[in-house]
């Protein structure tokens, strides 16, 4: 039986996204459109492909069956076709990268932002995402973790230094506290917390304190799952935060945060590019590792 190559696409979208409304929006079509269609398909199917609740879509048996089929042909099929874009000369294609905030904002974004200019077939989804990420099973083309983080199957491309953390507030905080000069001291202080789905509970506060790596203790009124939210609550005088020092650095330089403690400041492995072995990566895939790539 040979089924539209369209509908095989618009069930592919519903079952990764688990969502009509997000399948919907990446393949510019109407909801009610991609209903019908998905309709349509299981019925010359005779096969239910999909559980559909008010709040969620999930995979039937047959559904996942499907899904392991034609999922890996459909994707190397976009690969095909991002190739013979690039032997005109115009590398192209999409390349999905799972990764935090920091290395996203500070990292992944400057480097790429030539790339793209430059190349303007070439599409790069970032996700920001804390977690701990199976890329092959989430579909993204490469992850971004620090080293030691990265399963020993995975290609790892360094892509930045290890970097420096720092404990800053505002001028205004220190003007109502009086900073601390030891890390002890910070059960004085209003921490404000990042909460991370890989720790299981808050980003931990590290220091170097004669040689050794010294877990502080911090309490405060404020927890974000979003490290750009604690730097803008520092600046705010909510707090103490506990940032990359590249993060924190457009605030030191202008003076809207000081940083304290400086002497037991503790030093975090670069983050990586880890990704499978892939024997047909895209040209375009290929330009976005070389343009992360660590030099």
């Amino acid at each position: 039986m040979k089924e539209n190559l369209n509908d095989l696409i618009a069930f592919m979208a519903v079952a990764r996204e688990q969502s009509f409304t997000r399948a919907a929006a990446g393949l510019g079509v109407s909801q009610s459109a991609l209903s019908q269609t998905l309709r349509n398909l299981e019925e010359r199917l005779d096969l239910k492909l999909l559980n559909r609740t008010t709040r969620s879509v999930t995979t039937t048996e047959a559904g996942d069956r499907l899904l392991e089929l034609v999922g890996p042909a459909l994707d190397d099929i976009d690969a095909g076709l991002a190739e013979l874009h690039s032997l005109k000369g115009k590398p192209a294609g999409t390349v999905r990268i799972t990764a935090d905030e920091f290395a996203v904002s500070t990292v992944l974004w400057p480097a790429l932002q030539p790339l793209l200019r430059d190349h303007p077939d070439i599409k790069v989804e970032l996700s920001v995402d804390y977690g701990l990420v199976d890329i092959a099973k989430e579909r993204f083309d490469a992850g971004v973790r620090r080293a030691g983080l990265i399963a020993k199957d995975m290609i790892a491309v360094p892509i930045c230094p290890q970097f420096r953390m720092v404990v800053v507030g505002s001028p205004d905080y220190f003007n109502r506290l009086t900073p601390p000069q030891k890390p002890q001291d910070l059960v004085a202080h209003n921490a404000i917390n990042q909460r991370l789905p890989t720790q299981g509970g808050f980003f931990p506060w590290l220091f170097q304190v004669r040689k050794k790596e010294v877990k502080t203790h911090t309490e405060g009124q404020l927890v974000f799952n979003s490290i750009l939210q604690v730097l803008q609550a520092a600046k705010d005088g909510m707090g103490l935060a506990y940032l990359p020092e590249a993060l924190a650095q457009p605030g030191l330089d202008d003076g809207s945060l000081i940083s304290v403690l400086d002497r037991y400041s503790h030093t975090f492995p670069g983050y990586h590019l880890y990704y499978t072995s892939r024997p047909k990566a895209s040209t375009a895939f290929a330009m976005v590792v070389d343009a992360l790539r660590l030099t």
